[in-house]
Formats: C-alpha cells, sequence, structure tokens
C-alpha cells in the first residue's frame, strides 16, 4: 500500500504512542479525585498543560484539551456566538472551511445568523479588501482556516488581524488543523484556534482549543469538573501527554519536514505536468504537504477508486466531506463545476519515499489512459 492521504491522518510516531502507553500506566487516579493517587494526576496534567502552553507561546489557562479539531471548532465558534448575544449576528467565512466549521455555520443559520462567505483570489487566499467592505458594527465572529484541506492556501493571517482591530466585537477563531506543526502560525490578535496532533503523528482523539484570556466563551458541554471550566469531563491525561510528546517532536523537525515536503512536492508538479489533461488546482505558495489536482473528464471519485485498486491511497475532498458533490473549495477558486467534481487531494509526508513517488506517477499514468480515452 502507498499511502498519500496524510492530511486526514498520519501514523503515530512511536515516541508518542510510547509516552501514552507511560501515562496512561503511570497515572491511575483520576485527576479530580482528591486522594494521593488523583492528585498526583493533577499535577501531572497541570505540568502538560504549562509544556503545551510553553510550545505554543501561550498561557496555560488558554489551553482547552479536547477530542479533536471538530470539538474545538464547535466549541469555539457556538460559544463565541453565544457569548456575543447582543452585539450583533453577523458572522463571516469563507468557502474553504473544514465540515465542522460548515456545519457549524449552517446551524446557526438556521437560528437566524447571517453568515457572508468571502470570495477567492485566483491564489486562493481571500480579498482582503472584501474583507473590509463586509465587516460591520454587528460582526461577531470571523471564522477561517489558516491552511485549507483540500487546496493548501495558505492564509495572511497578520494581515486579517490588522483588518480586525477596528472592530472590537468581531472575534477571529482559525482552523489550524493543517498548520500547527507544520508551518508558524502567528496567534496574536487571535480569539480562539483550534488544531489537532493526529495531522502531525500523534493520536486521534485529542485535539487543543486555544481560548485567549478575556474571550468571552459558553462551554459547549457542562457536566463535571475538568482541567478547564469550558471543557467538562475527566481529564484525559494519557492523551494531553501524548500532545505534548507529539507537538514537541512537530516542531523541533518543522523546517526540515517542511523542506523535505516541497522538494516531493515540486517533483510530482514536474511530473504531472506533462498530462495535457491534468489541472494543478493548488496554488504554488500553498503548503508543500497539500497537492489537489483535476483530470479533466474524470470525476475525482472515478480516479480515486482506480488508484486504490492499486493500492495507492489518496483522497476527493476532506475526509470528513460528504460524497457525490463537487469540491466546495475548487468551486470557489475557479469557477468550474466540472472541473471542482474532478478534483483530488494528494497529501504528502517526510514519510514519503522516491520509490513511492515513483510507483504513484506509474499507477497514475495507466488510470490516466484508460479514463481519459
Amino acid at each position: 500500500m502507498i499511502y498519500l492521504d496524510y492530511a486526514a491522518n498520519t501514523p503515530v510516531n512511536e515516541e508518542v504512542l510510547a509516552t501514552f502507553c507511560k501515562a496512561a500506566r503511570q497515572y491511575q487516579g483520576n485527576a479530580n479525585s482528591k486522594h494521593n493517587a488523583g492528585l498526583a494526576a493533577k499535577a501531572e496534567m497541570e505540568r502538560i498543560t504549562i509544556s503545551v502552553a510553553n510550545l505554543l507561546g501561550v498561557k496555560p489557562a488558554e489551553i482547552i484539551f479536547t477530542s479533536g479539531a471538530t470539538e474545538s471548532n464547535n466549541t469555539a465558534i457556538k460559544g463565541l456566538v453565544q457569548a456575543a448575544q447582543g452585539l450583533g449576528k453577523h458572522i463571516i467565512s469563507t468557502p474553504l472551511e473544514h465540515s465542522s466549521v460548515a456545519g457549524c455555520l449552517r446551524t446557526l443559520q438556521k437560528q437566524g445568523y447571517e453568515v457572508d462567505y468571502l470570495s477567492l483570489q485566483a491564489d486562493g487566499k481571500i480579498n482582503l479588501p472584501e474583507l473590509q467592505a463586509k465587516l460591520r458594527s454587528d460582526t461577531i465572529l470571523l471564522a477561517i482556516c489558516a491552511v485549507d484541506s483540500e487546496l493548501g492556501t495558505i492564509q495572511p493571517l497578520a494581515e486579517i488581524v490588522k483588518i480586525l482591530q477596528a472592530y472590537p466585537h468581531c472575534r477571529l477563531h482559525v482552523d489550524a488543523t493543517q498548520a500547527i506543526g507544520k508551518i508558524v502560525v502567528p496567534l496574536q490578535g487571535i480569539s480562539t484556534l483550534s488544531f489537532a496532533p493526529h495531522k502531525f503523528y500523534g493520536l486521534v482523539g485529542s485535539g487543543i482549543l486555544f481560548k485567549r484570556k478575556n474571550v468571552e466563551l459558553v462551554p459547549l458541554l457542562e457536566g463535571g469538573a475538568s482541567t478547564s471550566a469550558y471543557r467538562s469531563g475527566t481529564p484525559t491525561l494519557a492523551l494531553a501527554a501524548s500532545v505534548e510528546e507529539a507537538l514537541k517532536l512537530a516542531l523541533v523537525h518543522r523546517q526540515s519536514w517542511w523542506e523535505a515536503v516541497k522538494q516531493k512536492q515540486e517533483f510530482l508538479r514536474q511530473q504531472l505536468a506533462k498530462y495535457p489533461k491534468v489541472h494543478i488546482n493548488s496554488p504554488k505558495d500553498g503548503s508543500p504537504y497539500i497537492l489537489n489536482l483535476s483530470v479533466a473528464g474524470v470525476r475525482g471519485q472515478n480516479f480515486q477508486r482506480l488508484l486504490n485498486e492499486q493500492g495507492i491511497c489518496v483522497s476527493v475532498k476532506s475526509a470528513c466531506s460528504s460524497d457525490g458533490q463537487p469540491s466546495a473549495a475548487v468551486l470557489a477558486l475557479t469557477h468550474d463545476y466540472w472541473n471542482a467534481l474532478s478534483a483530488w487531494r494528494l497529501s504528502l509526508s517526510h514519510l514519503t519515499t522516491e520509490t513511492e513517488l515513483q510507483e504513484f506517477l506509474t499507477a497514475f499514468s495507466q488510470c490516466y489512459e484508460k479514463l481519459t480515452k
């Protein structure tokens, strides 16, 4: 099997898994309990929280452990708008958002909130003058991904933060699931930020929500103490320990992994350019981890199915998206329905080998000849 779907999930790092197992065995107590076992677990949970905060350059009180980015996005978006009751019901977002963000916004629309979606420039970035024009005194939230999961577009967060300074009631939520561990994410001016370590060799079932101090947030979950007032439930100490280890390793290797993956993507772009019906949808200045392409006249699902039969794993849209529909991200970028219906995604890792890429290209050529006859 050749795995080229690292944006959906990455294999757990051995050191991360060992950290999880060690913590699970060593700390038997519930961190909410008042006996010695519980107090030991609580102390370790506090140490982990401080460490994660230091790695991100934020305060320990601003770290909320969750079950993943989906929970983090739901907690942030729903919690921020509830906290802003009376200030307005206008929200701004983009067509690039993950289903956990887009789904929240659809629910809020049904509840009477007004959601405006920004158009995209040719490079996939939002149009900053358009953002400026859409902002209003009753705008309470801008929800945007730092790096989108289908195209790999990197949004200009620093410039966005500057624009929002004139709108004190507008909170900025950033889905950084495809960014943390891969690029430098400037946290200044961001109200809330979500990510999940299973995107950088951590464990599925764990996540982080950063909530800036003094930002009001109504909790999504209620009923029981935890490490944070914003997320009830028994603290998952072993998972938190694994988050710390995965984040630590990703930050140490971030630059070298980036450079290795960039070379692999450039190689793929050069090889795929030889095929006249191939259109690369991902911007050249985007994340090298993601490469989205379309083959004219061939549904993305058909290409994915044929590659899968040859043992090659790629994806059509993000793993959490519904099947059978064109990619909303590619459609918003290219304004071409059939191109969006033909889109599919390769996502790479420093673990991807040259042999795997050559085998993929051989299989791609065979599929191309068969499907474009």
